[in-house]
C-alpha cells in the first residue's frame, strides 16, 4: 500500500475511533442525565440531616447526682466532632476514606482502583472490595437501606453529591462518627471506647483508636475475643494506613502493631436502687415529652431522691411487712418434689425462684428430726433449719387467724417440700448459730408504701411503692386509692379550729345515731374501744382517736366545711358531704395524704409534691425546673458578706398558720400519750396519727418532724381484713418509727416552730381547766389571742332529735362558726 493510502487509512481509523469515543461520551452524558432523572426522583430528603440528632440515652439521676437508671433505644454517647481527638478522626479517615476532605462525595480515584482490583479478585476467587466514601456511608446509614444492588449504589452516590453541596465536611464527620455501629451494642465512637477499653476518647492509644476504625465494615468479623487474630490483623492494617498517610511516625506505627489487643470490661456504674421512684419519673417524663423524647432525646434528669432515705425506706417497709406476715402464720411450701433417685438437684434447679424473693434461695427438705430440718440447695450445699427458726410458722387460717405455735419441725414441713430460706448467723437473742444454719422465709401477701417528702418544698425524698418491684410494679404510694380512716381526722379538727374552737373545747363523747332514711337503717358510729367517755377536750379526741367526738364536731361545723378542707389540702377533691366521710371513709392515695400532712407542719402553705428538680436537654439547656422563682442575685458571692439570697415565698396560704400549729401540737400529743406512742422511741420531736378502717382493711400512720413529712400505708391489694387487733398502731406505726430512727439519726432534736399569734397557756391535763397552784399534771396548750380561756367552758353536747332525715347537733351558747373569745 502506498504511503498516501496508508495515511488516509490511519486517518479514517482515527476518525472512527474519535467518533466512537464522542458517541460513547454523548451516550454517557445522556445516560448520566437519564440516571439523574430516573434515580434522582423520589430520593429521601437529605436536608433533614441538618436537624438530625442521633438517638441518645436519657439518664435519671438522684438528688446527689448518682445514676438511678437509663432509658434508650440505642446506648449512644454523643460527642461533637470538634471534641473528638485527632488521632481517632485520622484513624477512621485512613481506614475508610483518606481523600475525604478532597472529593465531592464520591472518590473516583478509589472507585477506579476498586474496579480494577475487583476484576482481578473475581479471577482469583477473592473477596470484592468497596470504595464507599464516608459521605456515601452517611447517605446509606441515614437515608437508605442495606439492600445490595446497583440501584442502591447509584442512589447512594447521588445523595452523597447532594449532601456534600449542602453540608460542611465537619458536619458529615460528626454524623458519621456518632451514628456508626461498632459492635457490642456500641453506637458511635464514644460508646465504643468505653465498651471495649473502658476509656474516654481522649485516653485512647493509637492502637486502640486504630482497632475502633477497623470495625465499621464488619464488627462481628473482628471481635476482639472470638476472632482475636483477625482483629489484630485488621487493626495493624489500619496502623499501616495511618503511617502511609503521614499521620503517625514509623516508631509509633511499630509500637502500635506490637501492642496487645486487650478488652477492658467497663466499670460498673454505681446505681441507686429506687425502682418505684424511677418508674414514677418515667411515667411523668412520657406525659411531659412523649416516649420518643424519653428514649432518644438524651435528656439529663435530676430528681429529688435522697439515696440514703430511699435505702432506709425500702429496708423498713420490707421489714414491717415481713413482721406482720410472720405474725399471721405459715401458708406452706413453694412446691414439692420427689426425692426418689439421684436427680433431686436437677428437679430443685428447675423450680423457678418466686419473683421478689431475692436474696433468699430455694431449698428442699431432705429429713426431719425432733429439733431441726435437714435441707439442701440446688448447688448441693446442705444445711439445717433449727426449731428456733420455725417457731413462727403457725398454720395460717382464714381471716388472718393462725393456729398454735409448732413444737416439732414435722408440724411445719414435710420431706420433699421446696421452701425459701436465708442464711442466718444468730437467733433472736443474739446467740450464734453453727455454720450452715438457715431461716425459713415466706413472701408476704400484705403490701404497702412509704413516702417521705420535704414539707417546705414538696420535694419527694424517698418513695417505696411495695415489697418488691420485681413482684409487682403497682405503686401503692401513688396508684392505690384507699380509705385513710382516722388519719383523716386532723383535717376535721383543723376546720373546727378555724371555726373558732380550741384544743381545749369540750366535745361530748356519747352514743350517736342517725336514721339514714327508708330502708337504709341507722348509722351508729362507735369508738374503737366501744366505750363512751363523756365531755372530753378536743385534744384528747385526736390523741385517742375518738370517732364519736369527731362525728359531733363535723356535724357542728358542717360537712360542707370539712369537704372544703379536704379539697384545700388535696386529700379528696370531691369528698361526699356525709358524716361517715369525717371518719376517713373517702378514698385517697398515700402521696396525697403525706402532702396534706406536710402542709400542716409547714404552717398551712400549699405545696405540690415533685419528683423532678430539673431537666436538661442533650445540649445542657434547662427545659424544666420545679422551682420557677427567679433569683437575679444568686450568682453573687455571699460568703464574704455573710449573707444569702432571699427568695419570695410564693406558696399559697390555705389555712390559718395558728390553727395548723394547734393541730401539730395535738398530733404531737398523739405520739406522747395517744395511739402513736410507739413513735416515742425515736427520741426526737415528732407528731403523727394512726389510721385504721372498718374491719381493719387498711392500716396507716401519717406524721412528721419539723422538716420531714412521712406517710406509711399497709394493706392487701385486694382489700380484706388484716386480722383481729391489727391497726395502724400495730402495722404502720412501727414502719414509721424505724424510718424516722434511721432518717433522723445523728440529727439535732429540732422543736416544732411556733408561728406568731400563739399564746401558750398552762392547763390542768386531767380536767382541761386553767392550771392552779399545786396541780400535779400540767401541760402547755396553744391558743389564739382572741380565744385564750377565761374559765368558762362550752360543751359541744351533740344534743339532737333523731328523725327520718338528718340529726341536728346543738352547741350550747353558739352556732357552729365564728365563736367568740372565751370558749375552749
Amino acid at each position: 500500500m502506498e504511503p498516501k493510502e496508508r495515511t488516509e487509512s490511519k486517518l479514517r481509523v482515527f476518525i472512527f475511533i474519535l467518533g466512537f469515543l464522542v458517541f460513547l461520551g454523548l451516550a454517557g452524558v445522556v445516560g448520566g442525565f437519564y440516571a439523574l432523572h430516573h434515580y434522582g426522583r423520589g430520593l429521601p430528603d437529605y436536608k433533614q440531616l441538618a436537624d438530625y440528632e442521633p438517638p441518645m440515652v436519657t439518664r435519671i439521676h438522684a438528688g446527689d447526682g448518682r445514676l438511678m437508671t437509663e432509658y434508650a433505644t440505642e446506648k449512644r454517647i454523643y460527642v461533637p466532632v470538634q471534641a473528638i481527638p485527632r488521632r481517632v478522626v485520622n484513624s477512621f479517615l485512613s481506614a475508610e476514606d483518606k481523600n475525604f476532605f478532597n472529593h465531592p462525595g464520591v472518590d473516583f480515584v478509589s472507585l477506579l482502583r476498586a474496579v480494577v482490583t475487583n476484576l482481578a479478585n473475581i479471577g482469583q476467587g477473592r473477596r470484592l472490595v468497596g470504595a464507599s466514601t464516608i459521605t456515601q456511608q452517611v447517605a446509606k446509614n441515614f437515608l437508605l437501606t442495606n439492600e445490595v444492588s446497583y440501584e442502591r449504589k447509584i442512589k447512594e452516590a447521588l445523595l452523597a453529591f447532594r449532601i456534600e453541596r449542602t453540608f460542611s465536611k465537619e458536619r458529615i464527620l460528626d454524623l458519621y462518627l456518632n451514628e456508626i455501629y461498632l459492635g457490642g451494642g456500641s453506637y458511635g465512637v464514644a460508646a465504643a471506647a468505653l465498651n471495649y477499653f473502658n476509656k474516654p476518647l481522649d485516653q485512647l492509644t493509637i492502637a486502640e483508636a486504630a482497632y475502633l476504625a477497623a470495625l465499621p465494615k464488619a464488627p462481628n468479623n473482628y471481635h476482639p475475643i472470638r476472632k482475636h487474630e483477625a482483629a489484630i490483623a485488621r487493626r495493624n492494617w489500619v496502623v499501616r494506613r495511618l503511617e502511609e498517610d503521614g499521620h503517625i511516625s514509623a516508631e509509633e506505627a511499630e509500637t502500635a502493631r506490637n501492642s496487645p489487643l486487650e478488652v477492658q470490661r467497663r466499670d460498673e456504674t454505681e446505681v441507686v436502687d429506687a425502682d418505684f421512684f424511677s418508674e414514677e419519673v418515667r411515667r411523668e417524663l412520657v406525659e411531659l415529652y412523649g416516649s420518643d423524647q424519653l428514649y432518644q432525646g438524651g435528656m439529663s434528669v435530676r430528681t429529688t431522691l435522697d439515696p440514703r432515705l430511699q435505702a432506709i425506706a425500702d429496708r423498713v417497709l420490707r421489714k414491717g411487712l415481713l413482721a406482720y406476715d410472720r405474725r399471721h402464720g405459715w401458708r406452706g411450701p413453694v412446691t414439692q418434689i420427689e426425692l426418689e433417685g439421684d436427680d433431686w438437684q436437677e428437679k430443685l434447679a428447675a423450680v423457678e425462684l418466686p419473683a421478689g424473693s431475692k436474696p433468699w434461695r430455694l431449698a428442699v427438705v431432705l429429713e426431719l428430726s425432733g429439733k431441726s430440718a435437714g435441707i439442701a440447695l440446688a448447688d448441693g450445699t446442705q444445711g439445717t433449719l433449727p426449731m428456733s427458726e420455725l417457731s413462727w410458722a403457725r398454720k395460717w387460717l382464714k381471716n388472718q387467724r393462725f393456729g398454735n405455735k409448732p413444737k416439732r419441725p414435722s408440724e411445719v414441713l414435710a420431706v420433699g417440700d421446696v421452701v425459701l430460706v436465708e442464711a442466718v448467723e444468730a437467733n433472736a437473742k443474739g446467740e450464734a448459730y453453727e455454720a450452715g444454719t438457715f431461716g425459713l422465709r415466706q413472701l408476704p401477701q400484705i403490701d404497702g408504701g412509704l413516702v417521705a417528702l420535704d414539707p417546705h418544698t414538696g420535694r419527694v425524698l424517698a418513695m417505696s411503692g411495695g415489697f418488691s418491684f420485681e413482684q409487682s410494679q403497682f405503686n401503692r404510694a401513688t396508684q392505690a386509692k384507699r380509705q385513710p380512716g382516722s388519719a383523716f381526722k386532723p383535717f376535721v379538727y383543723l376546720a373546727g379550729l378555724d371555726s373558732g374552737y380550741t384544743p381545749a373545747t369540750l366535745i361530748l363523747d356519747a352514743p350517736f345515731v342517725i336514721d339514714q332514711g327508708p330502708g337504709l337503717g341507722k348509722w351508729k358510729p362507735a369508738n374503737y374501744s366501744h366505750k363512751f367517755y363523756g365531755p372530753t377536750p378536743m385534744r384528747v379526741g385526736i390523741e385517742k382517736s375518738r370517732n364519736l367526738m369527731t362525728v359531733r364536731l363535723a356535724q357542728t361545723i358542717g360537712m360542707e366545711k370539712v369537704a372544703d378542707y379536704a379539697k384545700r389540702f388535696g386529700v379528696d377533691d370531691n369528698l361526699q358531704k356525709v358524716l361517715s366521710m369525717s371518719l376517713g371513709a373517702g378514698e385517697t392515695t398515700l402521696m396525697r395524704m403525706t402532702t396534706a400532712y406536710a402542709m400542716l407542719v409547714n404552717g398551712g402553705k400549699r405545696i405540690t409534691p415533685s419528683l423532678i428538680d430539673r431537666i436538661q436537654d442533650r445540649n445542657g439547656a434547662t427545659i424544666y425546673r420545679h422551682d420557677l422563682r427567679l433569683c437575679e442575685t444568686c450568682t453573687q458571692d455571699y460568703q464574704s458578706e455573710g449573707q444569702v439570697p432571699e427568695l419570695e415565698d410564693e406558696r399559697e396560704q390555705i389555712a390559718d398558720p395558728r390553727s395548723a400549729y394547734q393541730v401539730v401540737s395535738m398530733l404531737q400529743g398523739a405520739v406522747q400519750r395517744g395511739t402513736g406512742q410507739k413513735i416515742k422511741a425515736v427520741g426526737k420531736p415528732l407528731a403523727g396519727k394512726t389510721g385504721t378502717t372498718n374491719d381493719s382493711f387498711d392500716s396507716w400512720f401519717m406524721g412528721f418532724s419539723p422538716d420531714l413529712a412521712v406517710g406509711v400505708f399497709t394493706g392487701f391489694d385486694n382489700p380484706r381484713t388484716l386480722g383481729r387487733r391489727e391497726t395502724g398502731a400495730s402495722i404502720a406505726a412501727p414502719i414509721f418509727r424505724d424510718f424516722m430512727m434511721g432518717a433522723l439519726e445523728n440529727q439535732p432534736a429540732i422543736p416544732f416552730r411556733i408561728p406568731p399569734g400563739i399564746r401558750l397557756v398552762r392547763l390542768n391535763a386531767e380536767t382541761g381547766q386553767l392550771a392552779r397552784p399545786g396541780d400535779q399534771k400540767v401541760r402547755l396548750e396553744a391558743f389564739k389571742p382572741d380565744n385564750v380561756p377565761t374559765g368558762q367552758q362550752v360543751l359541744i353536747d351533740g344534743g339532737y332529735t333523731p328523725s327520718s332525715g338528718q340529726g341536728a347537733v346543738r352547741v350550747r351558747g353558739s352556732s357552729g362558726g365564728g365563736l367568740s373569745g372565751g370558749l375552749y
